[in-house]
């Protein structure tokens, strides 16, 4: 380690939110004196930067949480931040760089900061599905771009979005979306308006982010004004990837006695066994429902060994987890103590299965699912937009392993349930179908060793060499339709005789177009949109009739309603009578049909602000399809979970 002829002393002030700091003033202003010291290695250098803010905490990078509003070492990152850009603006001068910067919480004052100046250019890169709309206090935002000299405005506050307070309310339970003060403005906003691409870690991922298609967020996201910075800046979205590390891939299966290892666990090799490896957090990797889905299996008589990693350095403070290890004593393993890696290769190597049904799409890759694959677990996993390149989802032919749907709640009966029928199922493979299950496994392993950090470079470095060449960022026509953005594609392209053939006008190709209008109209089809069909297609009874029904799997009334104004006569009346009459109020009964929902929850505001916790009432399911219970009240919202695993919302009709 060197030390740098750098020092440099400031003040940074500190705008406080006196609704969290409440024993502060209104600002506080940190002296310091940062200095800079840097390693050699292998031809790379490595700056680091210290002062007393950037000091403490020596064994992590981010403060915990339970400091905010108590102990202003909350605010390291932000400190860093402030230095990082002093340091690149002292430092390195007019040299031309790119600044990679690694999640907007984290560097949200980077991109704004550096974009006056033309030899810096920066890339965003969204590390975590943070809610997309999280907000940060405004005045400590401005005030630090006063310091260093950046003339930015801020957005200003929200409007009240067209949406039913019960709707609002129930984010809070989704963890995709809180409700914040006005005078706070959001961090992806900062980012993605003033960076010069976005990276993410999975197309799933960025999918995910763009839209939250099939989430109980969907409705009201499309009403926030972060949906409008989203397409805004879309062009600017690429995914550089993620890894599993080259460790893992050097490690070989082969070398793991799994007599050896299991037994020493107490469990019993001869029998199929499964495998889950993640932090503690019940909720985000859905450990509730996998607990109860391995205590009911067992408790069945179902013949197998799991192994459970929740890892936690205060232990696991639910005391079911430890009543279902110890009433399952010999088939289930729980341990939550740090263990060395090539122990953790051991236990997915000497596993058969492995279960990971993480909930509100907070994982964005979920490396630890395809370590356990590189070892050849076949995978039971939950099929959000940022996993999905594992294939687990996939259909019979590349498939690596077993689906669950998503979800988006807590302590979930559906999850529980699902796989719980997973694990039955893979048990059963195992023991009846070898050649199968083998056949998953070298499936599992070899699309879990194509993602390498060797891969990541190369993706990262086409993005990064077009960045620096000065060629423009352009929105792949794909991207726009899997969104729906039809205003943003080419002008050039408006087929509306489009014949259904293979071309979209007679003999013509479509090789030269920017895009294929064939697409266009199936695109316009998955998202019920009647006017961008036209535009590409004739909107004839046969194509009113594909919306209708495409529209009703999606359970997307209004689309269905749009599409029997438009093409009257064009569905026949037995679906729209369906439509009409999926909801029956008798007296003081609510009777609710339709026939690929699992579950529908009414959902109604309480009084107060949109931060208020809503009243949720599961409807009893009567039959397949069928559901009841007591009529709600006015401005209630009906939640609905589809069999495809889509989440949507539906109106409460009071005839």
């Amino acid at each position: 380690m060197e030390d740098l002829p750098y020092a440099d002393s400031y003040t940074l002030p500190v705008a406080l939110d006196a609704r969290v700091w409440q024993d502060f003033p209104s600002e506080v202003r940190l002296a310091l004196r940062t200095t800079a010291h840097r390693i050699r290695l292998d031809g790379v250098d490595l700056y680091f930067l210290s002062n007393e803010y950037l000091d403490r905490l020596p064994d992590t990078f981010y403060p915990p949480y339970s400091a905010k509003g108590r102990d202003l070492v909350f605010f390291k990152p932000l400190v860093f931040q402030v230095d990082c850009v002093r340091f690149l603006r002292t430092w390195f001068g007019e040299e031309r760089a790119i600044v990679h910067a690694h999640e907007p919480y984290y560097h949200h004052l980077l991109p704004a900061a550096l974009r006056a100046d033309p030899t810096k250019l920066v890339v965003s890169n969204v590390q975590s599905n943070m809610p997309i709309a999280k907000k940060v206090y405004a005045p400590e935002v401005q005030r630090l771009f006063d310091l260093l000299g950046v003339d930015v405005k801020l957005p200003g506050p929200d409007p009240e979005p067209d949406v039913p307070a019960a709707v609002v309310q129930y984010q809070q339970l989704t963890h995709l979306h809180y409700t914040y003060p006005q005078d706070h403005v959001a961090l992806y906003e900062l980012t993605a308006e003033h960076a010069d691409l976005i990276d993410f870690l999975s197309p799933g991922q960025l999918d995910f982010y763009a839209s939250f298609r099939d989430t109980p967020f969907e409705r009201l996201f499309r009403r926030l004004p972060i949906a409008d910075v989203v397409r805004r800046n879309a062009h600017k979205m690429f995914v550089g990837g993620c890894a599993i590390s080259d460790q893992w891939l050097s490690w070989d299966p082969a070398d793991v006695d799994r007599a050896e290892v299991l037994g020493g666990l107490g469990l019993d090799p001869e029998l199929p066994t499964f495998f889950h490896n993640a932090r503690y957090a019940v909720h985000h990797k859905g450990q509730v429902e996998l607990v109860r889905a391995v205590d009911r299996v067992l408790g069945e008589g179902l013949a197998a060994n799991f192994v459970v990693r929740c890892i936690s350095g205060a232990g696991i403070d639910d005391p079911y987890f430890h009543e279902v290890a110890a009433r399952h004593a010999g088939r289930l393993h729980l341990e939550w103590e740090r263990v060395p890696e090539e122990r953790v290769f051991a236990y997915a190597a000497a596993s058969d299965f492995a279960l990971f049904p993480s909930k509100f799409e907070m994982d964005t890759f979920l490396i630890a699912q395809g370590e356990a694959m590189v070892a050849g677990a076949v995978p039971i996993a939950t099929d959000q937009r940022g996993m999905e390149h594992f294939r687990h989802a996939d259909g019979p032919g590349t498939a690596t392993g077993f689906a669950v749907n998503r979800s988006f709640a807590e302590d979930d009966d559906l999850l529980v349930a699902a796989l719980a029928d997973r694990i039955r199922q893979a048990a059963a493979l195992w023991s009846q179908q070898p050649d199968r299950y083998e056949e998953l496994s070298r499936r599992a392993a070899a699309v879990a060793r194509v993602f390498t950090w060797d891969h990541c470079a190369d993706l990262h470095l086409e993005a990064f060499t077009g960045l620096w060449e000065g060629r423009p960022p352009v929105l792949a026509p794909e991207l726009a339709l899997r969104h729906g953005w039809f205003d943003l594609l080419p002008d050039d392209v408006h087929t509306g005789d489009a014949p259904t053939g293979d071309t979209p006008t007679g003999d013509a190709s479509t090789d030269d177009l920017p895009y294929d209008p064939r697409a266009a109209a199936d695109a316009a089809v998955d998202h019920g949109d009647l006017d961008a069909y036209e535009r590409h297609a004739p909107l004839d009874a046969d194509a009113a009739r594909r919306i209708f029904r495409a529209a009703w799997l999606r359970a997307d009334f209004p689309a269905c309603e749009r599409v029997l104004a438009r093409v009257p006569g064009a569905v026949p009346p037995a679906e729209v009578t369906a439509l009409r009459e999926r909801h029956r109020v008798s007296g003081t009964r609510l009777e609710y049909r339709l026939p690929h929902a699992e579950r529908v929850e009414v959902v109604s505001a309480r009084p107060g602000s949109a931060r208020a916790l809503p009243e949720v009432t599961t409807l009893e399911r009567t039959e397949p399809g069928v559901f009841a219970g007591e009529a709600p009240p006015e401005g209630a919202q009906l939640l609905l979970t589809l069999s495809s695993g889509r989440v949507t919302w539906d109106e409460v009709r009071h005839d």
